[in-house]
């Protein structure tokens, strides 16, 4: 579930963090920039685990902070392709059920993936999976608050970095069919930067309390 990432940054120190130890001023800028934050294609950065080599301190021309190369290692929340996890049930939407590890909570797992039959209850939001047994079918709800088992079988990463503004087209049907002011920017803040796909559809995954009892 995490792993260590060796990355190379270079780190600036304001002068008024001088009278620090490098090492400390360092520590802390490099969590302040990475921690909780998503870095394309590598995972959700959770803190700093140690300092590999420091490289030489520059101080720039018009600027009296000092810069320095670093080679560091990070703790990093990237789970690999078929690992199983226990989380808690978010939400449960017609997109499938909504799971969070309590840090992470852009996890999904789509109705394909559930445990079948399985059917949404519109009016209470929530899914359930039809379970047959000799004296019928008893549903079995996924409701908010269980913690689920599942399987990790694929992962969605979305470069979320601001772009450039897009060429506008000319013309007088240019007003017409341009999207209004800021439709593209909340668009892309509802976009998660990195999304685990679930599966239960497997004996043993779903919610604890289905196999417990």
């Amino acid at each position: 579930m995490f792993v260590l990432v060796e990355m190379v940054d270079t780190v600036r120190i304001p002068p008024w963090s001088f009278h620090r130890q490098l090492n400390d001023a360092i520590a802390e800028e490099l969590n302040k920039k990475l921690a909780n934050k998503v870095v394309y294609n590598v995972g959700l950065c959770i803190c700093l685990y140690d300092i590999t080599k420091l490289e030489d301190s520059y101080i720039f021309p018009g600027d009296g902070a000092s810069h320095t190369k670093v080679h560091f290692r990070y703790v990093v929340f990237h789970p690999f392709l078929d690992e199983i996890l226990v989380g808690k049930i978010k939400g449960c939407s017609a997109e499938g059920v909504h799971v969070s590890l309590g840090f992470f909570d852009d996890i999904i797992i789509p109705p394909e993936s559930l445990q079948q039959p399985t059917k949404f209850d519109e009016a209470e939001q929530v899914w359930m999976w039809e379970y047959e047994t000799d004296e019928g079918a008893h549903d079995l709800y996924m409701d908010q608050g269980e913690e689920i088992r599942f399987r990790v079988v694929d992962e969605v990463f979305i470069d979320t970095s601001p772009s450039g503004p897009s060429a506008k087209k000319e013309g007088p049907s240019a007003a017409a069919t341009a999207p209004p002011a800021g439709a593209e920017d909340s668009a892309q803040q509802k976009e998660a930067p990195y999304t685990l796909i679930g599966s239960v559809s497997e004996p043993g995954l779903g919610l604890l309390s289905w196999w417990n009892s």
